[in-house]
């Protein structure tokens, strides 16, 4: 089977006769459709310097408004000039190929305006499709150019569409390039007709970028029916002393507008609330509000409008303060609560006299130093504005600690610790008990006391009293012993009871009074 090759006899042949074929139909194009060529080639020229005036007046209005208001049209003018400026020169470069064209077939001297071989079916394809010089895919690719910009400018989908055919590269056929299938063996008046034809697209396609640049000058502007006044200020809560700080502004809105689409903290809210938001105050401090509104404009273009605020959550509270309970005891961590109402707790300092006093999380340590010595904690707090006010001054009495009492620690048959200060109790849990503790725990104050030494005084059969001594917290052995001999219904007595508490002061508490069941 005989391949078409390029080289081969029989494709040179057949290509031979291909242009011997081309040559009879050129022969017989007759002059009237050659001169039909050059009126259509006028009338697109006619149709291009319309368009070209049209889109003049176009930019001269983009002048305007960026005269005006250049912080709003900027943007959009130089977009317009940057379309404008392409088409020049998209048309220029085809107008030189046009002129190119003509003077291939009509000498070094030859007039686009007066072209003397409007029959010549080479010049185009030596301009256009020449293998080292031609123009054809240069062209091509600057359309391609154009098209994708001017594109890039345009929203409307339909006003796109018209772009994409108009200005489309494609070939009309699939056997042949696109600059192929428009120039090769194409009568020199056609190829310029389709050249000015191109041109027309240009300035069409240039008309609708300008058109929709234009719209978009005012498209991010929203039209209102109602105005009103509204009062935000910086805080609900203002301190005596400081100011009231707010803005007044005045809000448009259009009420025939579908609300914006509102995103709050990563969320959207709901499209029926009216913007209104309200966030659950589970924890106290301060913490951020940040999100976006969502608008779309007449020209279905959505913009995005952010914003970001923050809010204080503080703990409700009540001051009930009797007199009796200002007190502080000396030598222990006093825990107190400070705070301000409208103030993060972070923001909250203070210090006093006569002790330390230190944060520990959301509360307060106080650690008085002198006894009988009053201490004074003065509050301050730093505000909206960033000064720090003082708030509060208050007094407290120092008192030393109260006695302990000293107990028996055992657990009963739940599990549960029980402290057993006196009465009744069995002897076998006397027997399993190691000793004695000390402690104040009246529901208030739970503070732990280290027992130095007691005392035991047991009764013998006669009466007389037999005084055993523990120098620790532990019963002796021969307080044990005397515990093994007691009989039911006997009783005996821990006495002479020294403990010391944090604040290191050592102290002889009450007397323990024990019958065994």
């Amino acid at each position: 089977m005989a391949v078409n090759s390029p080289h081969s006899p029989r494709q040179k042949m057949i290509n031979v006769m291909y242009l011997v074929f081309i040559a009879m139909l050129a022969l017989n194009v007759s002059v009237e459709v050659l001169d039909g060529f050059k009126v259509v080639d006028d009338s697109l020229g006619d149709s291009s310097a319309a368009l070209l005036e049209r889109n003049a007046l176009i930019m001269e209005e983009l002048s305007a408004y960026n005269a005006q208001n250049p912080e709003k049209a900027g943007e959009w003018h130089e977009k317009g000039a940057q379309v404008r400026s392409m088409s020049d020169s998209l048309v220029e470069y085809i107008e030189e190929l046009k002129l190119r064209m003509v003077r291939e077939a009509d000498g070094k001297r030859g007039d686009l305006n007066n072209i003397k071989h409007k029959d010549d079916l080479s010049a185009a394809s030596v301009v256009m499709l020449s293998p080292i010089n031609g123009e054809g895919a240069n062209l091509k690719a600057s359309i391609d150019r154009y098209r994708e910009t001017v594109m890039g400018h345009v929203t409307d989908p339909a006003r796109r569409s018209i772009i994409e055919k108009n200005l489309s590269t494609r070939s009309p056929t699939s056997n042949n390039k696109w600059e192929a299938a428009l120039f090769e063996q194409m009568p020199l008046a056609a190829a310029i007709t389709m050249l000015t034809k191109i041109e027309n697209d240009i300035r069409s396609s240039e008309g609708e970028a300008l058109v929709n640049i234009l719209h978009n000058v005012g498209g991010g502007d929203y039209r209102v029916n109602r105005l009103n006044a509204y009062l935000i200020p910086e805080s609900d809560i203002v301190m005596q002393g400081g100011n009231y700080r707010a803005r007044v502004i005045l809000a448009a809105e259009d009420t025939t507008r579908r609300s914006p689409s509102l995103y709050v903290n990563g969320n959207r809210l709901e499209s029926d609330n009216e913007g209104q938001l309200s966030i659950p105050a589970s924890r106290t401090g301060t913490f951020p509000v940040e999100g976006y509104l969502e608008m779309m404009g007449d020209n279905g273009a959505v913009t995005r409008h952010p914003f970001s605020s923050h809010y204080t959550v503080i703990e409700p509270m009540a001051s009930i303060a009797p007199v009796l309970t200002n007190v502080l005891y000396a030598g222990i961590d006093n825990e107190i609560s400070i705070s301000v109402p409208g103030i993060a707790p972070g923001d909250v300092q203070a210090t006093m006299d006569n002790g330390t006093l230190t944060r520990r999380g959301n509360q307060w340590v106080v650690r008085p130093t002198t006894v009988g010595q009053n201490s004074t904690i003065t509050v301050a707090a730093r505000t909206a504005d960033g000064t720090a006010r003082r708030m509060a001054v208050q007094e407290f009495r120092v008192r030393p600690l109260p006695d302990p009492t000293p107990f028996i620690e055992y657990t009963d048959a739940n599990g549960h610790p029980v402290q057993f200060k006196g009465g009744a109790l069995s002897k076998a849990i006397l027997m399993n008990s190691e000793g004695i503790e000390a402690a104040i725990d009246d529901g208030i104050l739970h503070v732990p006391f280290q027992v130095r030494s007691f005392r035991t005084v047991f009764f013998d059969s006669m009466g007389n009293a037999i005084p055993e001594v523990s120098n620790g917290a532990r019963f002796s052995d021969r307080q044990k012993e005397q515990i093994r001999r007691l009989s039911r219904g006997s009783y005996f007595y821990i006495s002479g009871v020294r403990a010391a508490g944090p604040d290191g002061t050592e102290r002889e508490i009450a007397v323990m009074e024990i019958r065994v069941q």
